[in-house]
């Protein structure tokens, strides 16, 4: 094939990050890193890929989206699809570690339909808090909530945790009369009812070899929502529900979790939603997902108005998964942030005008010399200013020409928040320009005011 037939774009369900996007992508990173470390987080980072024997039967009908690797020396690997299964694994082999708080930010690949527009890609980073050991139930789960209001606060997001509880969940499947073997299938099923009417979701079920009756009895007990006090009072009092061991032990869990939420004062944001189901297999007591209006202040929304994206952020309980490597348990809760689709939800996409579009170089500072014909372009002096600069702290750019011309030096110094411009008498009295970018000035014909090279960092740090 000749190069010019090769088609150039990016693997389907990833792009490529540059600019204003990267940066507001690292500033999620930093912002979500504060708050895991203010509770205590341990970092943590494991390989991209697993062995898939590590991987595989974890997460259910899921597992058909891998990424699998061709044999290398004798291992069979996949890529990873998430960072807990990882963790599970990486606990599993350090018998000595019974209690912790981990943190983990980075790529899983998964081999979905994309959305882009969304932020549903196939390469995406995850940012993950898990707190694993024995404790009093609900505690540790309560304050993964808290975590994920302090995140959202901090990025300045409206949310709502939609919370349930697998044993409510299965309960509820078994009350209505599905067959256990057929539970998980239609725990996925009655997931995408956020996303589809009703009777998408029972036809579905029918598909899948459920009875109409049980289907219709299904439906009757998901599709419930509200106040998390409000449904535990509506669940308790069913007698028929609550004659089931698992929607009981359900019910007694969630109810201490609402005391504690109380008690962070978090209860308003948590709502208790009977669909919610979490189709990964090894979840075994609270799920939870999180939706998002978009920003939460109202100058921010008008800039920035909300876009429709999938779930969030997302996680729950998993106590069992730990063990299935092993014969040793070790309960875990835990949340996982889609930073790309925060992202998305912060900045949602714009029209570009190709002719128009430039790259944000995240500069404070632009250097550059003007003079007349004779002018020998003091790059040398606009070097060492430079230097000045980045050895302060002070992002900084020059153009790299040896006499470059004024217009050149103003297009390039274009969405700058100052600039420094030297001459060579002003240079000879120890002296430089310091000019600050106003929009709709001329710049050429606004000269900026003249600073001492001795106070050039201090002026230049007061006006940032």
């Amino acid at each position: 094939m000749s190069r010019s037939n090769v088609q150039l774009k990016t693997p389907k369900g990833t792009r490529d990050w540059v600019g204003d996007d990267l940066l507001l992508r690292e500033n999620i990173f930093k912002t979500i890193t504060d708050v895991f470390q203010r509770h205590g987080g341990t970092p943590l980072d494991t390989p991209a890929f697993e062995l898939k024997d590590v991987l595989s039967e974890k997460y259910g009908e899921d597992s058909r989206l891998m990424y699998d690797l061709e044999d290398q020396g004798g291992e069979i690997c996949s890529l990873r699809f998430d960072l807990t299964v990882p963790f599970a694994r990486w606990l599993a082999m350090n018998g000595n570690v019974t209690h912790i708080k981990r943190y983990q930010i980075a790529k899983v690949y998964r081999r979905d339909q994309p959305a882009i527009a969304r932020g549903r890609l196939r390469e995406f980073h995850q940012c993950d808090f898990d707190i694993a050991g024995v404790y009093d139930p609900m505690v540790p789960d309560a304050e993964i909530l808290f975590v994920i209001v302090e995140v959202f606060e901090a990025l300045g997001l409206n949310i709502v945790i939609k919370t349930n509880h697998r044993r409510i969940l299965d309960g509820l499947f078994a009350v209505a009369g599905v067959p256990d073997a057929k539970i998980r299938s239609i725990s996925s099923a009655v997931d995408k009812l956020d996303k589809m009417p009703w009777e998408a979701v029972k036809k579905e079920m029918l598909e899948k070899g459920l009875p109409e009756e049980v289907a219709d009895q299904v439906g009757e007990y998901v599709r419930r929502s509200g106040n998390i006090f409000d449904m535990l009072d509506e669940l308790k009092s069913n007698e028929k529900l609550t004659a089931n061991g698992d929607v009981s032990a359900g019910i007694a869990d969630m109810a201490l979790l609402a005391s504690y939420l109380k008690a962070f004062g978090i209860e308003d944001t948590v709502s208790f939603d009977c669909s919610l189901a979490r189709g990964l297999d090894y979840y075994s007591g609270l799920i939870f997902e999180v939706t998002t209006q978009g920003p939460s202040t109202p100058e921010s929304r008008s800039k920035s108005p909300a876009i429709q994206v999938d779930s969030i952020a997302a996680g729950g309980r998993y106590d069992n998964l730990v063990g299935m490597y092993g014969k040793r348990p070790i309960p875990c809760v835990g949340i996982s942030f889609g930073a790309d689709r925060i992202l998305t939800t912060l900045k949602p996409p714009t029209v570009k005008d190709s002719k128009n579009s430039s790259i944000s170089r995240n500069l404070d500072v632009y250097v550059m010399a003007i003079g007349g014909k004779e002018f020998d372009g003091l790059l040398l002096e606009r070097m060492a200013i430079t230097r000045q600069l980045w050895k302060a702290g002070i992002r900084a750019e020059y153009m790299a020409k040896a006499k470059p011309k004024p217009l050149q030096q103003f297009k390039a110094a274009m969405g700058v928040p100052l600039a420094i411009i030297l001459g060579q008498e002003e240079l000879a009295a120890g002296q430089v320009r310091l000019k600050v970018f106003k929009p709709d000035v001329d710049e050429e014909k606004e000269p900026g005011q003249l600073v001492s090279r001795d106070n050039l960092v201090e002026e230049v740090k007061r006006l940032l």
